[in-house]
């Protein structure tokens, strides 16, 4: 594991740090939603063993959903790429656009023309799930965040994504940003498998910046026994989102929720599919790991098009909504 800078992680404070996550997930989503009793967005679920790399329950794992904030892990899997070449550190500090610090929340409160250690952007994005720092790490690995967004495009191709499209770093709300729950149970094994050391970041309970304890959005942490990350994400349009990894004595699954009406409910749903399906994971790994083929060049993966998903009924416009 990476030296953390500035990360604290207090095992006896697990349970009462991971209720505050739920709560400020649950303050920030409130802020933001305008969903009622009716509201409905579509579903979708995978549970993978990531020793046996079988299916042990999925329900529409392939179709069109948007990713919301599960963005991210994709934004982090290019920077750890960054980081594992050597190309960037740690305490390589990124500078701050005007576009950057201008990102709706959530969000550090960065501004423009100052610099953010790379750590500390991590740090930011994983915990607080921040659109800011998610911005100034896409313009420092990709020179602007449109051509971040083919990166990461081009990279979900090479993973086997092929329902994946994404046009911002964000999750922010974008018709054209599109998913799967199958992609999305990909990309959390990939993550894992390619940097397992820069992954341990996903299992912060919170990150401390500038003095301040940001706490981790995912209330699963130290709340269901394994969890060792990775992300969660909400938006109107794309319902509350969780991707998840448990690991168990020598079992392993990775989960994931699209589509929940709440914090709890996606929550609850999560907690069932792993005590369901854990049981029936192996304990031998079998599977290889997660690799990347040759993917097309960033312009024609970016090009490629996926269908978005209908409206969820009492749906209002993608683009008045805020990311978790």
């Amino acid at each position: 594991m990476p030296t953390l800078h500035r990360i604290a992680v207090v095992a006896v404070l697990a349970a009462l740090s991971a209720g505050g996550a739920g709560r400020a997930e649950a303050r920030a989503s409130k802020a933001h939603a305008v969903h009622g009793s009716s509201y409905q967005p579509l579903y979708a679920d995978i549970v993978i063993d990531d020793n046996s790399g079988q299916v042990l329950h999925d329900v529409n794992a392939d179709e069109p959903r948007h990713p919301a904030s599960l963005t991210k892990i994709m934004t982090l899997y290019l920077l750890f790429e960054q980081l594992d070449a050597g190309a960037l550190k740690l305490d390589s500090p990124l500078p701050v656009s005007a576009k950057a610090a201008l990102e709706p929340p959530t969000r550090l409160g960065l501004k423009a023309g100052q610099t953010i250690a790379v750590g500390d952007a991590i740090g930011g994005i994983v915990t607080r799930s921040a659109n800011d720092a998610a911005v100034v790490v896409s313009e420092a690995v990709g020179g602007s965040e449109e051509e971040f967004a083919k990166l990461m495009t081009r990279k979900a191709r090479a993973l086997g994504m092929a329902g994946t499209t994404y046009v911002n770093a964000s999750g922010l709300p974008d018709e054209a940003q599109i998913t799967t729950a199958r992609d999305q149970a990909i990309l959390g094994r990939a993550i894992h498998d390619r940097f397992p050391s820069y992954y341990s970041y996903f299992s912060l309970l919170y990150f401390r910046y500038q003095g301040k304890d940001l706490h981790n959005h995912n209330g699963l942490l130290g709340k269901l026994e394994g969890v060792d990350g990775i992300k969660t994400g909400y938006t109107e349009a794309s319902g509350y989102n969780l991707a998840l990894s448990v690991r168990r004595a020598k079992k392993c699954v990775v989960a994931v929720v699209l589509g929940g009406t709440s914090n709890s409910e996606r929550d609850a749903r999560m907690r069932q599919l792993i005590e369901d399906n854990m049981p029936r994971a192996a304990t031998l790994r079998t599977a290889p790991l997660v690799g990347e083929s040759a993917a097309p060049d960033a312009d024609a993966a970016a090009s490629t098009k996926v269908s978005a998903p209908p409206a969820a009924p009492g749906a209002i416009g993608l683009r008045s909504n805020f990311e978790e």
